[in-house]
C-alpha cells in the first residue's frame, strides 16, 4: 500500500511540474452548423431553405520567465438558400488573426508589439429587387494589417486589456473594380492606404455558469492623420451554450463603424445605395462542436 502512494505522489508530481515548466498551451474550437427545410404542397405556404456554416476559433500561447507570445486564429464561412432555384448567398465569412509579444514589467503589465490581420475568403454582394447584384467585397479586399507597440494589462486569465498610442494600420484593396472605386477609404486606382494612431483592443471571457460561456472584444482605433474624432469601433459578442460534448449553441453579434467604409443602404424600393454607417451583424447557430486543449514542457 505504501509503495503504490509513494508511487501516486510521484505522478502526482510529475505532472504537476510539467504544467509549471510548460512552454507552449495550444487548442481550439471547431463548431459545424447545419438547417434545411423542405417542403411539398405545404397549405400553409412554403419557402425551402438551406443554411451552412463552419467556425473555427485556435490558439497557441507560450511563457517562459518574464516573455510571453499569444497567438489567436478565428476563421468562418457561411452560405444560406432560400425557394426554389435560389442561389447560395453568403451569411458570413471572416478571417482574424492576432499575435503578441509580452514582456513582464511588473504590477500585471507587459511592453508588448502587436500584430494583425483581417480579410475574408470569398466575394460580397449585393443583390437588388430587379436580382442584379454588385459586389462590394473580396479576398484580400479589403484587408487589414495591424502593427502596434504599447502597454497590455492582465490581470487575471480572464481578462486583458492593451493600449497603444504607436499604432500603424494598413488597409489593402487587391480587387480591380474596388480600387478604382476608392472602396474602404483607399485613393481610386490604388490598392493601399496607410494610417497611423491611437488603439486600444480588450478581451474578456468567462464561464457565467456552467456550460455557459461569455466572451467579449472590443476594438478602438483613431486616426492621427485624418479626422482622429472619427474613432473605428469593432465590438463583437458571443455566448455559448454546452449542450453535451459535441452539441453546442450560440448566440453572436458584431457591431462594426469605420468612417472609411461605406455600407449598402437599403431604399424604400428594394434597392440600395452607398452611404456611411453602423453595420450590425447576428447569427444564432446549434450545431456539432468539438474542442481541443494541450500543453507542451519545456525540454531539459
Amino acid at each position: 500500500m505504501k509503495k503504490i502512494l509513494t508511487v501516486i505522489l510521484l505522478l502526482n508530481f510529475s505532472f504537476s511540474k510539467a504544467q509549471n515548466d510548460t512552454l507552449w498551451r495550444n487548442g481550439g474550437l471547431f463548431n459545424f452548423n447545419f438547417n434545411q427545410a423542405n417542403f411539398y404542397q405545404w397549405a400553409g405556404g412554403n419557402n425551402n431553405s438551406l443554411a451552412l456554416n463552419g467556425l473555427a476559433s485556435v490558439f497557441a500561447k507560450y511563457k517562459k520567465g518574464s516573455w510571453t507570445w499569444d497567438n489567436t486564429g478565428d476563421f468562418a464561412l457561411g452560405a444560406i438558400k432560400q425557394g426554389e432555384g435560389g442561389e447560395l448567398r453568403k451569411s458570413d465569412d471572416k478571417v482574424d488573426i492576432n499575435t503578441k509579444l509580452g514582456y513582464d514589467i511588473g504590477n500585471k503589465l507587459y511592453f508588448s508589439l502587436l500584430g494583425g490581420f483581417k480579410t475574408q475568403f470569398t466575394e460580397g454582394f449585393i443583390f437588388n429587387q430587379d436580382g442584379s447584384r454588385a459586389r462590394i467585397s473580396n479576398l484580400l479586399a479589403p484587408a487589414y494589417a495591424l502593427a502596434s507597440l504599447g502597454i497590455d494589462y492582465k490581470p487575471n486569465a480572464d481578462f486583458t486589456l492593451f493600449l497603444s498610442p504607436i499604432t500603424s494600420r494598413t488597409i489593402i484593396v487587391k480587387d480591380d473594380v474596388l480600387s478604382k472605386a476608392g472602396a474602404f477609404g483607399v485613393a481610386a486606382g490604388e490598392t493601399v492606404r496607410s494610417e497611423f494612431g491611437a488603439y486600444l483592443t480588450t478581451k474578456y471571457k468567462k464561464n457565467l455558469m456552467e456550460n455557459v460561456l461569455l466572451s467579449l472584444k472590443l476594438d478602438l482605433f483613431s486616426n492621427y492623420l485624418d479626422q482622429p474624432k472619427n474613432v473605428d469601433v469593432n465590438l463583437e459578442l458571443l455566448f455559448a451554450f454546452k449542450i453535451n460534448k459535441f452539441l453546442q449553441a450560440s448566440i453572436s453579434s458584431t457591431l462594426l463603424y469605420d468612417d472609411n467604409t461605406t455600407v449598402p443602404v437599403k431604399l424604400d424600393n428594394g434597392d440600395y445605395r452607398e452611404g456611411k454607417g453602423v453595420q450590425l451583424r447576428n447569427v444564432l447557430g446549434i450545431g456539432l462542436a468539438y474542442k481541443i486543449q494541450g500543453f507542451k514542457v519545456a525540454k531539459k
